[in-house]
């Protein structure tokens, strides 16, 4: 059962959506201050939050910023705020979807149904691609899970940052080595099964329901992302 963190400081409006997000068939949980929200976040590791911007002690952009931190988990906001130029602060900070009050709790269970069909959230202005509970920072080159960051030696971040740039596409070891390792590499192919042995242990904790690095037998790997 997934979990819908529902950050609401109106208890009416709060205990409302929990209602809808339960009869979805969700597990709600709720916080009305940003210092619950965080140790929600941090407790439950929620699939999605709802997320409403104006709270009594935090601003809903940092509190955006500190789910993107993060990592992986998209975000729907509801505010009373519905100028044009709010809206487009909250998308281009990486929310997901956006909401303003007075909303239609049905609606919002469709927004949060569609939302968690999209396999991937893809964040161009900061670089970085979020499947599942994985979150691979293309730009900075760092990797996380559950916003925990993951150890790779070079080698192995390189290789999957090579896979995440394209994902569901095959690549053959040699494709790999001349890719990853470089044309004047010498030795065995063999290196390329060892990283992805390594890689799969690196990232254990990822979400299998999301995706995974895939062998297709006589063919080479992927790194394959639900559709």
């Amino acid at each position: 059962m997934k979990t819908i963190l529902i950050i609401e400081d109106e208890v009416a409006i709060s205990r409302v959506l929990a209602a809808y997000v339960k009869k979805a068939g969700y597990r709600p949980v709720r916080a009305a201050t940003g210092t619950e929200a965080i140790a929600a976040f941090d407790c439950d590791k929620p699939d999605l939050v709802l997320l409403d911007l104006m709270l009594p002690d935090a601003d809903g952009m940092e509190l955006l910023a500190a789910i993107r931190e993060r990592g992986a988990c998209p975000v729907i906001m509801l505010t009373a705020r519905d100028g044009i130029s709010d809206r487009l602060a909250g998308l281009n900070e990486g929310a997901d979807d956006y909401m303003v009050k007075p909303f239609v709790p049905e609606e919002v269970v469709a927004r949060i149904n569609a939302v968690l069909r999209r396999p991937v959230h893809w964040n161009d202005r900061h670089g970085k691609r979020i499947y599942g509970n994985l979150l691979i920072d293309l730009a900075a080159k760092q990797v996380l899970v559950n916003g925990a960051e993951v150890a790779l030696n070079p080698r192995e971040l390189t290789l999957l940052l090579f896979l995440a740039e394209r994902p569901n596409r095959t690549f053959s070891r040699e494709q790999l080595i001349e890719q990853v390792w470089g044309m004047d590499y010498e030795g065995s192919d063999r290196a390329v099964d060892l990283s992805i042995k390594r890689l799969r242990q690196a990232l254990s904790h990822w979400s299998g329901d999301e995706g995974e690095i895939r062998t297709l037998r006589g063919m080479g790997y992927q790194l394959w992302i639900k559709e």
